[in-house]
């Protein structure tokens, strides 16, 4: 009969992942013709707790590139946007989240959907970007032991009598003397 332990180890006690698209608007220094391009770079991110819920306080750096003058010219706007997102994780009802670790990931980086000219000098944008968050936490495992041993297996030498008669048969006992006297 097979008895039981309980293990206190730590474990994922909570996951979530969460898909968010913002539009967002910069004013540029000359009034645009064309969107050229858009591209998010500088991505960084920290998970905190707030009561029942999981923070994730975060910035990327957003770079537009727009020509101005009847497409004669270019230049690019830079921008920094900050963001603080709230998920709402399902956990184990057993879990005890008074101490956790939050572990977040970007499972689908920022990008850049569209970029448009709104009016004048304003260049309206949408960004998309997933997150995942797991919360860690101790929890407790229930394994069943064995209380018995096993058996030692027994380790059999696979020489036999013929074998040891050939190596006596072939031992020089004046090895040693002959090359001390070569020498």
């Amino acid at each position: 009969m097979a008895a039981y332990k309980e293990i206190v180890t730590k474990a994922v006690v909570g996951k979530g992942k969460k898909h968010f698209q913002n539009t967002y608007t910069a004013v540029a220094e000359h009034e645009p013709t064309t969107i050229l391009g858009c591209w998010v770079i500088n991505h960084e991110f920290k998970g905190y707790k707030a009561n029942d819920k999981i923070g994730v306080r975060g910035s990327y750096d957003i770079n537009i590139w727009y020509s101005y003058d009847n497409n004669t010219k270019t230049t690019v706007i830079n921008q920094s946007i900050n963001y603080d997102d709230l998920f709402s994780v399902k956990t184990r009802e057993d879990a005890d989240l008074s101490d956790t670790d939050i572990i977040v990931r970007s499972l689908k980086q920022p990008t850049c959907l569209e970029a448009n000219i709104k009016d004048g000098k304003t260049i309206s944008f949408s960004i998309e970007k997933e997150l995942g968050v797991e919360i860690v936490g101790e929890t407790k495992m229930k394994i069943a032991i064995e209380e018995d041993e096993e058996p030692w297996e027994e380790i059999i030498d696979e020489v036999d009598d013929e074998t040891l008669n050939e190596i006596d048969e072939k031992v020089d006992e004046n090895y040693i003397k002959s090359t001390d006297q070569e020498g």
